[in-house]
This record gives C-alpha cells, sequence and structure tokens, in this order.
C-alpha cells in the first residue's frame, strides 16, 4: 500500500485496521509523516495534523486511529506544493558545477549579461 492509499481511507471514513485480516501489515506501511502532511493542506484538517504532530512518539496504528475516528468523510483534493524550477539557477549549476544551494547563494552576483553569455556557452544546438 502507498500513503494516498492510507490518506484516502482517512478521507472517506473506512478503516483499513477492520477491514484487513493482518493488522501488521496494514500498520507496517503506514506513513505518519506524508498522513500528516497530505491532511495539513485543508482547512478543516490542519489543527489535527498538528496535534498529531506534537504527539508523534505514538505508535502508528494509533496515529491512524486518531485521524480514522476525528477526520470527517469528506472528497478532499489538493495539489501538492513543489519547489519552482529557476532557470537562472540550472545555468549556474551547469556552468559552474555547483550544487543547488551554493548557486542561490551565489545568483545576486550575476547580472543578466553574465547569465545570458552563460546560456549562449551552454547551447548544445540542435533543433529549438
Amino acid at each position: 500500500m502507498n500513503p494516498f492509499d492510507y490518506v484516502n481511507s482517512i478521507n472517506n471514513g473506512k478503516n483499513l485496521l477492520e477491514e484487513s485480516d493482518d493488522k501488521e501489515v496494514v500498520v507496517k506501511d503506514y506513513n505518519p509523516f506524508m498522513t500528516n502532511r497530505a491532511l495539513s493542506y485543508h482547512n478543516d484538517t490542519l489543527m489535527l495534523a498538528n496535534a498529531m504532530n506534537q504527539f508523534s512518539h505514538l505508535d502508528k496504528d494509533l496515529q491512524y486511529l486518531f485521524f480514522i475516528n476525528t477526520v470527517r468523510p469528506k472528497k478532499r483534493f489538493a495539489k501538492w506544493a513543489k519547489p519552482e524550477k529557476n532557470g537562472d539557477l540550472s545555468t549556474i549549476v551547469e556552468y559552474y558545477g555547483y550544487s543547488y544551494e551554493k548557486a542561490k547563494q551565489v545568483l545576486d552576483l550575476f547580472n543578466h549579461e553574465d547569465l545570458d553569455r552563460m546560456k549562449k556557452k551552454l547551447e548544445k544546438g540542435g533543433v529549438k
């Protein structure tokens, strides 16, 4: 099972522990971090996810049962936040061989002309 199966079961109100014959397998695959992250995207489950973050020392089955018994069944969907790709950063990374963290630090040192010069030097040709 993947983490989204658990989030879907919480959102639909279906207890996977009751439906399964082997409860250890269900609990073993449960990922508290991913579940808390998925539930934190919604206004009605944000505080529940935060409460479970405070009690992260609890067993996985207790965390899952907490969500099953407190979250009201409802259709919830949110796009996951992803980092934006910056073309200037990738140019610096490729040109100098820096990591993205190092490229973020030195990005302010370059002006547009420098970045354009680097991009022209990195062009590999072919059809655009």
